[in-house]
């Protein structure tokens, strides 16, 4: 394990810290706290992260890192509304340390993500976490026995607004969907995929097969 301690005044006096948050739907916002824009290798950062973040913890296995930062963000493009919604929940983090002198990035620090985000007064929390969390998220399709649609959604097909299907639950199995929702055609298990059980049986004693 590795722990960058980011801190500088331990550098040149002219060094800062830069910050690029970027959230799913793609957009990208640069921050620094340093007290004007800095255009740096084509990009400007605005002032207005007045962030404190005492450590970056990187590991040298398959566990993701993990860091905290608190403060606050004078930056019009994050609201308290956008915290308390989750609009920023699980943005990239990337976190540089720039030269504001000479307008040059001096290297990357950090890359993770926001894990999560908490407004508390005129300030906030957040936990960040390393992209080796990404290992963790699934890609694609299970292949279960009992269905993986949610009833009602495009995938099921059921009309909860029919009378017939008022204040009924699915507990994702066959029978249900054939003897309640009568939509097995929709069905999105595999009811009849062997399991481990069968997959490690042998051959049947005396049976020569």
């Amino acid at each position: 394990m590795v722990t960058l301690i980011s801190k500088p005044a331990e550098a040149a006096r002219h060094v800062c810290l830069g910050w690029v948050l970027t959230r799913g739907d793609g957009f990208t916002l640069r921050l620094t706290g340093h007290d004007k824009p800095l255009t740096i290798v084509g990009e400007t950062y605005e002032p207005g992260a007045a962030l404190e973040a005492s450590s970056f913890t990187r590991t040298t296995d398959l566990e993701p890192g993990h860091a905290s930062v608190r403060g606050a963000l004078d930056a019009e493009a994050i609201t308290e509304e956008d915290i308390l919604t989750g609009t920023w929940d699980g943005a990239r983090v990337d976190v540089y340390r720039l030269d504001w002198l000479a307008l040059s990035v001096i290297e990357l620090i950090w890359s993770g993500r926001l894990a999560r985000v908490e407004w508390q007064g005129e300030r906030f929390e957040a936990d960040l976490v390393s992209l080796k969390v990404d290992l963790d998220r699934l890609i694609g399709r299970q292949f279960l026995r009992q269905c993986d649609a949610v009833l009602g959604d495009a995938r099921c097909g059921v009309d909860l607004e029919n009378p017939a299907f008022e204040g009924l639950i699915c507990d994702q199995q066959l029978t249900t969907c054939i003897e309640t929702f009568a939509n097995v055609e929709n069905f999105r298990g595999f009811p009849h995929m062997p399991g481990n059980d069968f997959i490690l049986a042998g051959p049947a004693a005396g049976t020569g097969e």
